[in-house]
């Protein structure tokens, strides 16, 4: 043991020798500052929060590649120290003895002993809120501010928005944590070296399974039954006429309970499929129910059914038909039919669903060049086809000016090259349609996979003005239904 103490206090000499120069006093400058700051901020990094984004990246990491620069630093000087001075000779051919009789070599044991356990807890957190930041809301949607802005400013007015971003694209495991990180920082050199697409495309070839992010919270097999929606159409003529759609739509679920849930995600049903890359064209669908055992494959015209292999393929999962749940985008129509039945834009204002429909449809160079000639636009031609109207209903053309503004604020972002219709919703019919009424029964060629309307809903009533259900229900008010 005596020996084993010798040779270790030998080969600690030269260190302690060593450590006293220039690049590792600025090291311990940079740690020393960084710990200080860290506890200046000390209840900021508790609360894991910051005033906008860029403090933010100051404070959890900037902060943290401060400290972490400084312990690099610090050895960093002693191995350049060390080959200069053996370069130019003048390294030491024998070293002051280190032992515990010694009083400097006592103190310095203790300061390195505090001072590790002191880095240890700091750097621990430091680190721990950094990686805890990049996985906020805020990171994601406001850092990088041009490149996700159209899906942050989808996710804000999401059903979802009270869901943390990492919570559905990345999931809970060690795993795919480290794959996400590593993704981000391919992500990061793109954005510092501006070579990110426009749009960013729709990442579903690596999203994560369905199964083990939507349904930690969303529970497929339970039985939903009906549920009633309403949706209110406005009219391009002079008095914006309302007509309604009243649907029961045909949920379902459970345990071959039936419905949209039952066909599709039912226990010992499996669909897979082949598709293009987008997977909005289906080239096959392969359908199995181990409770009957059914198996059945159908397939897109000019597809040879012996050339599909049903063990490869996509097996469907929630976003297959909720492709958007969190980044909804509208085509210019619905939103504002959406608007008109809110209350946000005023239905008495003659031709205004025509007239804001053309607005939102022009071409503006930016989101700015919209808020500025769109408002304008539209009293500019009330001012000209019906001066009364600016007279009386000033205020409720400022309004709608406003409203349209947000609704284009919300689904076009010009520097990001998303335009109307950029991200398809596969959650309608056009969505329904890519496999039902398009692929046949490759045994039966006459026969379809069916897409009759009673399959996924009951209409009762359809492009009506007055929906006589709407007042037996007490729901007549177009903005009466949570479902709409």
């Amino acid at each position: 043991m005596p020996k084993q103490l010798r040779s270790l206090s030998g080969w600690l000499r030269p260190y302690v020798y060593l450590s006293s120069n220039s690049l590792s006093l600025v090291g311990v400058i940079f740690v020393t500052a960084a710990s200080v700051l860290w506890v200046y901020l000390l209840p900021v990094f508790l609360n894991g929060m910051a005033g906008d984004p860029y403090t933010g990246i100051l404070i959890f990491m900037g902060l943290p590649s401060l400290f972490l620069l400084g312990l690099i630093i610090i050895p960093l000087g002693i191995i350049v120290r060390g080959r200069r001075e053996r370069r130019k000779g003048i390294y030491p051919a024998s070293f002051p003895p280190l032992d515990f009789k010694n009083r400097d070599w006592r103190r310095l044991l203790l300061f390195i002993g505090v001072t590790t356990a002191v880095n240890v807890v700091i750097g621990g957190q430091l680190v721990y809120s950094g990686v805890n930041y990049m996985d906020s809301v805020t990171f994601c949607g406001e850092t990088c501010h041009t490149v996700m802005k159209p899906e942050y400013v989808a996710y804000l007015h999401s059903p979802h928005a009270r869901v943390a971003c990492v919570k559905c694209h990345i999931g809970p495991g060690a795993s795919w944590f480290v794959r996400s990180k590593l993704s981000g920082t391919y992500q990061v050199f793109a954005t510092i070296f501006n070579t990110f697409p426009r749009p960013i495309p729709v990442p579903i070839t690596n999203l994560r399974p369905a199964r083990a992010t939507c349904e930690q919270c969303h529970w497929p097999a339970r039985f939903e039954g009906n549920r009633l929606t309403i949706i209110p159409h406005y009219a391009s003529d002079e008095t914006n006429t309302l007509t309604e759609d009243v649907l029961l739509m045909h949920i379902g679920g459970g345990d071959g309970q039936g419905g949209i849930h039952g066909a599709h995600v039912s226990p010992g049903v499996t669909i897979r499929y082949g598709s293009d890359p987008s997977r909005q064209k289906m080239d096959w669908v392969y359908y199995t129910d181990t409770r009957t055992g059914k198996k059945t494959l159908f397939v897109a015209p000019g597809v040879d059914p012996k050339s599909v292999d049903t063990r490869k393929g996509r097996i469907m999962d929630c976003i297959d038909c909720h492709n958007e749940p969190s980044h909804t985008f509208h085509l210019p129509g619905k939103a504002m039919d959406k608007a008109m039945a809110n209350g946000q834009i005023s239905p008495s204002l003659p031709f205004v669903k025509k007239e804001g429909v053309a607005l939102l449809e022009e071409n503006y160079s930016s989101q700015a060049d919209a808020a500025r000639r769109i408002p304008e636009e539209l009293s500019a031609y009330y001012q000209s086809s019906n001066p009364s109207v600016m007279s009386q209903q000033k205020a409720a053309v400022e309004q709608a000016g406003k409203s349209l503004v947000a609704i284009f604020d919300q689904n076009v972002f010009p520097k990001m090259n998303v335009k109307w219709g950029t991200y398809p919703n596969s959650l309608s019919h056009e969505g329904c349609f890519r496999c039902h009424g398009a692929l046949h029964n490759s045994s039966v060629t006459y026969m379809k996979i069916p897409k009759h309307c009673d399959m996924c809903h009951t209409i009762l009533a359809q492009d009506s003005k007055n929906p006589k259900i709407l007042d037996e229900l007490q729901l007549s008010d177009p903005g009466g239904s949570s479902t709409k």
